[in-house]
């Protein structure tokens, strides 16, 4: 392994002559820089990142939380921070809580144990009003932005969150102005503040448009293909009446679909259905998805202007990006005899 002292005995200069050009000091001239980079080239030298940490106080990495990679919502906010912290020097150290608390935690604490410069968590949200962790983050004073938004018990971290509120509301208001009167929701987990956004969104809008919004109606439908798969299944055997369905992300929209379409029911001559997130497999899917686009990979160079400021302690709020309705073929007009 090529050490400092290597470059300096080829140079015929000290080694702190050498550690000092590497830096780019200005106390070092320009020849003799330029000298010492291409010797460094020339023989592969890689510097020694423990003794650069130690020295500068600074691992030059940012711990990265989500709860799954498998899950597409992650894909660009993840692309976004590494790109981001790679342009700014540092590197990213991915993990997964697979939405476990104990996993959460024990990821928290690994990544703490690097010596990681800062934390980026997706939060593994929990009917407790308080987490150790996060409560043991605090008094550290760790630099730490989360993606998504705020609960109980991480309530005093800095976030970036879409407005999921206003967003679902003006997508069942969508639905209203098709003719929709009879609008399922396939809500997610009770516990989730971005469950519960998108759940009131639905609610205020079909408040406001008079409409009263009926328990039967509701359906609990977790996040996933087969949890909505699932919620459809128990609609169908429960024999209620619908003709659209909001759900809770592009996962349930799509398992329940599925399910809708095997059992012979038409998306949407029969019944409309959308999603949340606009998901690469959203517009794919055998009806193209209506769903939500959410900024993601603007969340994840938010959460990176978020993080900088909180290094350089500079004042920093949290942020709350706005979405949009991408209308595609899953919803329709509402058919005839059930709009009358």
């Amino acid at each position: 392994m090529i050490r400092l002292k290597d470059i300096a005995q080829h140079a015929g200069v000290s080694v702190m002559t050498v550690s000092k050009a590497l830096r780019d000091e200005p106390d070092i001239s320009g020849r003799t820089k330029v000298k010492i980079r291409q010797l460094a080239d020339q023989f592969g030298y890689v510097p020694n990142a423990a003794a650069r940490s130690l020295r500068l106080r600074s691992t030059k990495f940012f711990g990265l939380i989500i709860p799954a990679m498998t899950n597409p919502i992650y894909a660009r906010v993840v692309m976004a921070i590494e790109e981001q912290a790679h342009a700014f020097g540092y590197d990213i150290i991915l993990t997964h809580s697979l939405n476990n608390p104990e996993r959460e935690e024990d990821c928290i604490r690994r990544l703490l144990a690097r010596r990681v410069d800062g934390l980026f968590i997706h939060p593994v949200y929990r009917h407790e009003t308080n987490a150790r962790i996060y409560d043991e983050l605090i008094r550290r004073g760790t630099p730490t932005v989360l993606l998504g938004h705020r609960a109980a018990f991480c309530a005093r971290f800095l976030n970036v969150e879409t407005d999921d509120l206003a967003a679902s509301k003006a997508l069942t208001r969508r639905l209203l102005e098709l003719g929709h009167r009879r609008i399922a929701c396939f809500a997610g987990p009770v516990f989730s503040p971005t469950a519960q956004e998108r759940f009131e969104g639905y609610r205020r809008a079909l408040r406001e448009a008079g409409i009263e919004v009926e328990d039967k109606l509701m359906f609990s439908a977790g996040s996933t293909i087969e949890e909505g798969a699932r919620a459809a299944l128990q609609m169908i055997d429960e024999g209620v009446r619908v003709t659209a369905i909001q759900c809770v992300n592009d996962l349930v929209a799509i398992g329940a679909a599925t399910t809708f379409m095997q059992q012979g029911i038409r998306v949407p001559a029969d019944l409309s259905i959308a999603g949340f997130g606009n998901i690469l497999s959203a517009e794919h899917f055998r009806v193209p998805l209506t769903t939500v686009r959410q900024p993601k990979f603007r969340q994840g160079t938010a959460a990176m202007e978020s993080m900088l400021k909180l290094l350089a302690r500079e004042p920093v709020e949290g942020k709350r990006l706005p979405a949009e309705i991408i209308e595609r073929e899953s919803t329709g007009p509402a058919p005839k005899q059930e709009a009358a």
